[in-house]
């Protein structure tokens, strides 16, 4: 049986993703943490949303104009989400007509460098994964 010496670097402790996968300490609760913040920022269009107030912030129209296909009814209940969560602001200025004007939190900010690598990622891949699916596709007949 081999002897640890007492050179041998210690194995790095876990991350909070690992004991998630591994049900290791505090696994359930990481894993639970990680799935709400996916199901958040993972759905169709938060992402869009946080990465269009990334510069500067915008109207409900404005965001709407910039990000093509978003209904108003999904518009509305993404911005309610991403503010409830803390990764965005609502501002409403007392004039007539109203103004209402959305920014992203010191939160929602820590996002935009994750969003915008996977954005890059999805961007560089795409051509890659349609011809993963036509292949797959192609081998597995409906």
């Amino acid at each position: 049986m081999a002897r640890m010496l007492s050179s041998d670097p210690a194995p790095p402790a876990p991350t909070g993703y690992e004991r998630s996968c591994e049900g290791g300490p505090g696994g359930t609760e990481h894993g639970r943490a990680i799935r709400e913040v996916l199901d958040r920022i993972g759905d169709k269009w938060s992402l869009l949303v946080i990465a269009t107030l990334r510069q500067e912030r915008h109207r409900f129209t404005a965001l709407q104009r910039h990000i093509p296909g978003i209904s108003q009814r999904m518009l509305t209940l993404t911005l309610r989400q991403l503010e409830r969560d803390g990764l965005v602001t609502r501002t409403v200025y007392a004039e007539v007509p109203p103004r209402v004007e959305y920014e992203l939190t010191e939160l929602g900010g820590t996002l935009i460098t994750l969003a915008m690598a996977l954005a890059d990622w999805a961007i560089d891949n795409h051509p890659r994964i349609e011809i993963a699916r036509k292949a797959y596709d192609d081998t597995h007949p409906r």
